[in-house]
């Protein structure tokens, strides 16, 4: 019996900006029926504490941008774990901003944030 392996090939990005420190990561679940690629702008649902895409016009807490999804994820059928940036500095252009935000809106969200976009 041989013993399998993967590999991952990595695909730089410009979701980081400059030749700033590794973001600060943390762990949190994303809630169920989205699939969200690395970038994704989340919220954090208040009740739950469950991350989804943030959406300016929700009212359960989601509304407020506070972490940026670090690998794609697909929960559409279940909860899933997800590492998010809780800090750094990023390219705006590089993040999955929900529609309901302006691009004057997105220059502002994180506003008081240890996160940083340009």
């Amino acid at each position: 019996m041989t013993a399998e392996s993967t590999t991952t090939v990595y695909s730089p990005d410009n979701l980081i900006a400059g030749n700033n420190p590794e973001p600060a990561t943390d762990a949190g679940t994303l809630i169920t029926g989205q699939n969200l690629a690395r970038g994704a702008v989340l919220g954090r649902i208040t009740a739950s504490g469950k991350f989804t895409l943030a959406v300016d016009t929700a009212v359960d807490g989601s509304q407020t941008p506070v972490a940026i999804l670090v690998h794609d994820i697909d929960a559409t059928a279940a909860d899933k774990a997800c590492q998010v940036y809780i800090a750094g500095v990023f390219n705006n252009d590089e993040l999955t901003w929900d529609a309901s935000y302006t691009a004057t809106e997105q220059l502002s969200e994180f506003d008081g944030t240890p996160i940083v976009t340009r």
